[in-house]
């Protein structure tokens, strides 16, 4: 990027913090750079808490343990252990995809169950109702494989036992129940969440899992991976197994979308982890290879570049017969690939976008925008570490404006600014980048599209962000504030 254009967009970071009092201006600068290639990492600050008063989008840990990790198990009942209002409030929000269940009969992904705190709970304390509830579940759902408890934040203040009701309850019904401590004032966001969650999966259900060496009946393979860390929004776990499967590996779980106990129980009978949101889960990867000794490797099916990439750095972790089915898959998808090329880089090349998003996608995405042409100008996470900031300067241009923990205010000043043509980020930028006048795509569940893993999902893609850039409804709109002029 040309030294002018730089100097531009480091002066507009100066005048966003000039609006901000000096001390707050003084901590947003830490968390807003212009990215300078080559350096090694993206120059932000991270996982710090955000500023009172500034309006912040992250979710908390009880988003990040029961939206995310928990929540997609298909088999499992999730009490959500509070007040109605969180649980009614995540109830269903991430279209995570299941198969060959009933819902309501083996299947509970899509049903909101709480234990619905009410003031004499507050005052007496919870414990009683949630051994109830236990009792009623087993009633009214008794093919349930194990039953979680996602903690909202009363549980945590008024210090509820949840770990020995739990206890007591899984002894008399002879499954899994997890507690999870996932109460939502704890740590800066959601992904403190994802690292409770991690952890009471490990404690119990994976090493459970080995102690007792379950499904002894289990055939292994030289070629039996794990997915980790994808969710199935819209169908994205499904569209990336085909691809895994027809190189030859055998994909024995997915976790945690369209994820199964027993799925999470052979875990640590896998050859290899991939893992696809290295944010949420990156924690059980590391913990199953120090204890057991499986690799892991983070790996991108967003984009026709991406995934011959990564097919390419699996395979070379397996032997020649891998190897070449790697290169078999993605000669049999080129010419599809190219059809998709043919038809909407014409129209998108040029274009520009700007990304704010969760765990992955800020930097996941980047190169499947590139695939159809269109220019990455601003992106960053809610709730990422400094390892994914660092992780992005591997798909991210010089000059690129990096933020992290944006607030409300800050995105609206850099659309009016950048101008882009197409804004990426979560249902709560959505209406007002709208209203300004900008497309956009939700790139949290996808805008109800999907899935977009795979080269399958890279069609549907390319025709989402057709469908949103080319719309002619943006040649008819004006501002509000656009109107008296």
């Amino acid at each position: 990027m040309d030294a002018e254009t730089k100097a531009a967009r480091k002066q507009l970071v100066e005048e966003v913090l000039a609006e901000y009092p000096a001390k707050t201006a003084k901590k947003r600068a830490k968390h807003i750079n212009v990215y300078e290639s080559p350096n090694p990492d993206c120059g932000v600050k991270s996982n710090i808490k955000s500023i009172p008063g500034v309006m912040t989008v992250r979710g908390c840990a009880y988003a990040g343990a029961k939206g995310v990790v928990w929540g997609p198990i298909k088999d499992m009942v999730h009490i959500s252990h509070g007040p109605v209002g969180c649980g009614q409030y995540s109830w269903a929000q991430r279209r995570n995809y299941v198969s060959g269940g009933v819902m309501g009969v083996n299947s509970w992904v899509t049903m909101q169950i709480t234990s619905d705190f009410q003031e004499k709970d507050i005052v007496f304390g919870g414990d009683k109702k949630l051994d109830k509830m236990v009792d009623e579940i087993e009633q009214m759902f008794p093919l349930n494989k194990g039953i979680s408890v996602m903690s909202e934040c009363p549980v945590g203040l008024i210090g509820d036992d949840i770990e020995a009701v739990s206890k007591r309850k899984s002894k008399e019904i002879n499954k899994v129940i997890a507690p999870v401590r996932c109460e939502g004032f704890r740590g800066v966001s959601q992904s403190l969440g994802h690292h409770i969650a991690n952890d009471v999966m490990r404690d119990y259900i994976v090493d459970k899992a080995v102690a007792k060496n379950a499904d002894q009946h289990f055939e292994s393979t030289p070629y039996d991976v794990l997915i980790v860390g994808d969710y199935n929004i819209g169908g994205d776990a499904w569209a990336s197994r085909i691809l895994l499967e027809e190189m030859g590996l055998r994909v024995i779980g997915q976790w945690s979308g369209d994820g199964s106990v027993a799925e999470v129980e052979n875990g640590p009978r896998a050859k290899l982890n991939l893992i696809h949101c290295y944010r949420s889960m990156n924690y059980i990867c590391r913990h199953m290879e120090e204890k057991y000794g499986i690799p892991w490797i983070e790996y991108n099916f967003f984009g026709p570049s991406q995934i011959a990439k990564s097919l390419r750095a699996i395979a070379t972790l397996f032997d020649e017969k891998i190897q070449e089915g790697a290169e078999r898959v993605i000669a049999k998808y080129q010419p599809m690939v190219d059809a998709i090329l043919a038809k909407y880089k014409p129209r998108l090349d040029g274009k520009k976008i700007m990304i704010y998003v969760g765990g992955l996608r800020p930097r996941h995405v980047s190169d499947a925008y590139s695939d159809l042409g269109i220019e990455v100008t601003a992106t960053g996470y809610e709730f990422a570490h400094n390892d994914d900031y660092q992780r992005t300067t591997h798909y991210i241009k010089d000059g690129t404006l990096v933020y992290d923990d944006a607030s409300e205010f800050e995105l609206e000043r850099f659309v009016q600014a950048l101008r882009p043509d197409l804004v990426g980020s979560g249902i709560k930028e959505k209406y007002g980048t709208q209203k300004m006048g900008v497309p956009f795509r939700q790139l949290h569940s996808w805008d109800y599209s999907g899935p977009y893993h795979g080269y399958d999902g890279f069609a549907i893609f390319a025709r989402d962000m057709d469908l949103a850039v080319n719309n002619p409804v943006w040649k008819m709109h004006k501002a509000p504030w656009k109107k008296g002029a």
